[in-house]
């Protein structure tokens, strides 16, 4: 019995129904088919982000066919098949279908095709390899990818090690779907591929590693799979600095107890030593981002050193002197990396006081300054800096005439 999918909104938004109709206008029925996150998430009951369609059509012909009827066609990748149709603003990736021709490991020759069979043979995951046409009608390719979707079984298309020799990437993908959809134990001529050839991830650009690691620690609970990496030697061979588990599994644990938000960043900081050089080094080495780097070096911190018993007042002064991220993240690593119920407790309650306390702004000004008969100048950054140093010792006093009082003594003292 063919299986359908129920109409969704995605399918049925007017900017889909819109490009499929362009395709199928220059094709005939059926030319075009939803594949891949799609229709595995929407089979899964997950969110849909991404909208991508596989058509029968040469590149030529879908840009032609799109222009046609009054939408957007960006060549984004025609050497490879791939034209980004842009609907009511909203983009759909239409890829021509496809076989590897050549491949090296990090990219592929194609040749266009109209099997479709041809085109699931190339594909990842059997899982990835699901079509859906217009009408929800569900097509299965390898014959497998739809027990795989209900197993939670993350299986090659045909033989893994084919499969990685074309693209090292997906020895990544492998673990990433496997942290996202698996469930129970994992296909064991899958992870005997990654494992023996784990090695071929060092051949990969940095962008593409760092893009699937970030992903694969998003999942909701990431641990086994990267316990898998770690066995396997793949967690080595992408991220050498990586200094074991403990910490990494009781973050996740963390998250999972205090309902936090799955945070990548944080969860790639905990495989860490705590040394801003070796954040700095991986951000580097990892392509991160300018922000990425810049939160992992300062989680990594050292300085000013944080315990569990800190006072209000410390902590206070700890979070004007880090900013609040630095101060939250590094308080939750340290809660991941103790093992002592007390220190547990502890560490838990200063994140509510944190997060709670809107960091003031030093009050005084440089001309407040001046009007104190102190030069503009090295001087006058001298003075205001000894003046907050007094501010922050003294809890952040909010009493400005006392400040003033403070200034006076400061600027007398540095200037006569």
């Amino acid at each position: 019995m063919t299986e359908t999918l129920a109409p969704q909104p995605w399918m049925t938004h007017p900017a889909t129904l819109a490009v499929m109709a362009a395709l199928e206008a220059a094709g005939g029925p059926g030319c075009a088919r939803f594949v891949g996150g799609c229709v595995r998430n929407t089979l899964l009951r997950q969110k849909v982000d991404d909208i991508d369609i596989a058509t029968v059509l040469t590149p030529d012909r879908t840009i032609a066919a799109v222009n046609k009827a009054g939408l957007k066609a960006v060549p984004t990748g025609v050497d490879h098949g791939t034209v980004t149709v842009v609907a009511d603003g909203r983009p759909y990736e239409v890829t021509t279908l496809r076989r590897d021709v050549e491949t090296d490991g990090r990219r592929a020759v194609v040749a266009f095709t109209t099997d479709w069979a041809e085109d699931a043979e190339r594909r990842d995951f059997r899982l990835n390899a699901l079509y859906c046409d217009a009408k929800g009608t569900l097509y299965d390719p390898t014959g497998g990818g739809l027990e795989d979707l209900r197993a939670g079984r993350i299986v090659f298309v045909g033989d893994a090690q084919t499969r990685i020799r074309e693209d090292a990437l997906r020895i990544l993908r492998f673990f990433r779907f496997l942290a996202w959809y698996g469930k129970g134990e994992p296909d064991a001529a899958a992870l005997a591929a990654c494992q023996g050839l784990r090695d071929l991830t060092r051949n990969l650009s940095a962008e593409r590693v760092s893009k699937e690691l970030l992903k694969l620690l998003a999942a909701e609970d990431p641990r086994a799979a990267v316990r898998l990496m770690a066995q396997t030697g793949v967690l080595t061979a992408i991220l050498p600095e990586a200094q074991g588990l403990a910490r990494f599994e009781r973050l996740v644990a963390i998250e999972t107890e205090m309902l936090f938000t799955e945070d990548a960043e944080l969860r790639l900081a905990s495989l860490l030593p705590d040394d801003p050089a070796v954040g700095a080094a991986v951000a580097q080495r990892l392509r991160l981002s300018n922000a990425q780097r810049d939160r992992l070096v300062a989680a990594l911190g050292t300085e000013p050193r944080l315990v569990s018993w800190m006072s209000p007042r410390q902590a206070r002064q700890t979070i004007y002197r880090l900013g609040l991220q630095p101060f939250l993240d590094r308080v939750t690593l340290a809660w991941a990396a103790s093992d002592r119920m007390a220190a547990t407790t502890q560490w838990r309650a200063l994140l509510p006081l944190g997060q709670s306390w809107p960091i003031p702004t030093f009050p005084l000004t440089g001309d407040e300054v001046a009007a104190a008969g102190v030069p503009r100048g090295p001087l006058m950054g001298a003075v205001m800096r000894e003046v907050e140093a007094w501010w922050i010792d003294n809890d952040f006093i909010d009493d400005k005439l006392s400040i003033v009082e403070r200034l006076k003594a400061v600027a007398q003292g540095m200037v006569y």
